[in-house]
């Protein structure tokens, strides 16, 4: 074979390996993190399936991770966003929150899925990151679902009332003055009251947000009350209004002009 030849297959090998790195470019990388520390939701496998259906949906890469160590500087820089899926209570160590914090203050994104505001209590920083803790829940039931602002993207699925089946947490107040609402449920569409002996809960009255979004120190971040069963993993409005948190979170994109 002459070196013409040879030059010449180098040269298509090459352009075949640039080709193909441009075109596996994703939109953005998130880290899914699924570490518990207390209760385990049975839906984690379910819900990782329906982040992974979105990933090839929508041409981002994700990693699942449930070891904290993963949480140091090196390692997080190659993500956009961090996503806390169905998390619960004390998981990162002191620096492991450091490079947490450092990670949102260098202008990237945070999505809290249901119980990641059951994560933390000990960590202001994070319950600002959050915007609520969890207090309570009554049993699971159907409640009328609300959209508050549809100039959040993702909430094309739903209607402005619907029907939702969930565990539907109550939270305690504003730990962030920034938070956006995107959805609420009406109260009196279920039974709010739940009794668990040293904690007690009779809902959070007229206005009960159960979804929101912010800009908090020089990051986003966004939340999702919902997310508690399985089942909801499979569902076309859910995944979208998850997918649209994802988004913006990475990218600052997907709000609308009031």
């Amino acid at each position: 074979m002459n070196r013409v030849r040879l030059s010449g297959i180098f040269t298509i090998i090459v352009l075949l390996c640039i080709g193909g790195a441009y075109g596996s470019d994703k939109q953005f990388n998130v880290l899914v993190f699924t570490k518990t520390q207390g209760f385990h939701h049975k839906s984690v496998v379910e819900a990782i399936g329906g982040i992974r259906g979105l990933a090839k949906q929508h041409h981002f890469d994700m990693q699942w991770h449930e070891d904290a160590n993963v949480f140091i500087d090196e390692n997080l820089k190659q993500f956009d966003v961090v996503m806390f899926l169905l998390t619960t209570g004390d998981i990162l160590n002191k620096d492991q929150q450091a490079a947490f914090e450092r990670f949102i203050q260098s202008g990237k994104g945070f999505v809290g899925v249901h119980s990641a505001s059951d994560t933390e209590y000990d960590w202001p920083w994070f319950g600002k990151l959050v915007g609520r803790n969890f207090h309570i829940h009554p049993t699971i039931q159907t409640a009328t679902l609300n959209v508050i602002d549809r100039s959040f993207s993702g909430l094309s699925y739903f209607p402005d009332s619907s029907l939702f089946t969930d565990e539907w947490y109550e939270f305690g107040p504003e730990l962030s003055p920034n938070l956006n609402y995107i959805l609420s449920i009406d109260e009196s569409s279920y039974n709010p009251v739940a009794d668990w002996g040293t904690v007690k809960g009779d809902g959070m009255g007229d206005f009960h947000p159960i979804a929101w979004y912010q800009n908090v120190d020089n990051g986003r971040s966004f939340y999702t009350g919902l997310g508690h069963l399985p089942a909801v993993y499979k569902n076309t409005a859910y995944l979208q209004h998850l997918y649209a948190g994802l988004y913006w979170s990475a990218t600052g994109k997907g709000i609308s002009k009031k």
